[in-house]
């Protein structure tokens, strides 16, 4: 975490979605009720996007497999990757600023 996220007035992109798939955010000193939640499910986010790539490169590998599956596979991936880049895109905004 930045120094900036414990400065008062900072917002948070959250890592999930409000109303009608926009974007939600909180304003936060990093140590809030909201923040702990979010920092939660972010960890469990990445940790599912994580068993996710290695069940993609299990199946990728099987010649078996077939397009429903991997139609299904990719659909997944596709929301695992939107996931991991709302957490980059959140940690990225609270990295601290460049000086004046």
């Amino acid at each position: 975490m930045s120094d900036r996220e414990h400065e008062p007035g900072v917002f948070r992109l959250l890592p999930w979605t409000g109303a009608e798939d926009k974007p939600s955010y909180v304003l936060t000193d990093g140590t809030g009720h909201v923040s702990r939640v979010a920092d939660s499910v972010e960890s469990i986010q990445l940790s599912m996007a994580e068993d996710l790539l290695g069940h993609a490169i299990d199946l990728l590998g099987d010649r078996r497999v077939g397009a429903v599956e991997l139609r299904f596979l990719a659909g997944r991936l596709s929301e695992s990757l939107r996931d991991v880049v709302r957490i980059a895109e959140s940690r990225g905004a609270r990295l601290e600023a460049p000086g004046p």
